[in-house]
């Protein structure tokens, strides 16, 4: 039987060292997102780019999916981390303009491209190939730090309850998903959108989701 490892491998046998791997197959899978789209990113090009046997990145990681969910996870957290900044920076006051509120949390989305790349290839790519008890532990940790995003906006837009604040962040989700790809299109249509009669087609993706979330704002508003 041949050995598949890498020259120089060496086992990890402490929690350190197991966790000082995982970060380093995350951060190659980080690397490869900014050249390539997720759906052409497959376990032998990661174990490549990290140095690692595809046989031994599964040690750490199911499947290609586990890797970017866990990235996602750990990138939605990051920015949660920053976006008290981000709010405070545009919204000083409490409570803030709605409009304020919206601009400020799609501009900083906009800053995140890792985030916004991964959540728009979540439902078309990365939920296709799991088992029902890796979808179940992603989304848990998942909607876990989506309470916190809740739970921040309703401390700048005041008026928002918080069923009304957890449908918000669900909405910049979905929008910040559909939205990306267009805003961020092939080579080709990039080419193709220079036409001035296309001109009208090209998605600006902070503006856009701006809009977005100031009409998701309003309507919840009202609708409360």
């Amino acid at each position: 039987m041949t050995d598949d490892r890498p020259i120089g491998f060496q086992r990890a046998r402490s929690a350190e060292q197991r966790q000082a791997r995982k970060d380093a197959i995350l951060k190659a899978a980080a690397e490869l997102l900014n050249e390539m789209p997720v759906s052409d990113i497959s376990l032998r090009e990661l174990s490549r780019r990290v140095g690692l046997s595809k046989t031994n990145v599964v040690r750490y990681f199911e499947t290609r999916e586990a890797v970017f969910f866990e990235l996602l996870n750990r990138t939605f957290e990051e920015w949660l981390e920053g976006l008290p900044g981000d709010l405070a920076a545009a919204t000083p006051a409490a409570p803030a303009p709605p409009e304020a509120v919206a601009d400020s949390l799609a501009r900083s989305l906009a800053r995140r491209p890792l985030l916004c790349e991964l959540l728009s290839s979540l439902g078309t790519e990365l939920e296709r190939n799991i088992s029902s008890e890796a979808a179940r532990d992603f989304k848990l940790d998942n909607n876990r730090l989506q309470s916190r995003l809740a739970t921040l906006l309703r401390q700048y837009a005041t008026a928002l309850t918080q069923p009304a604040a957890r449908e918000l962040v669900g909405m910049s989700i979905v929008v910040t998903a559909g939205l990306w790809p267009f805003a961020n299109p092939s080579p080709q249509v990039v080419e193709a959108l220079e036409d001035p009669q296309l001109a009208h087609t090209r998605v600006d993706f902070a503006e856009r989701l701006s809009r977005a979330l100031r009409i998701a704002i309003t309507g919840l508003l009202h609708l409360d």
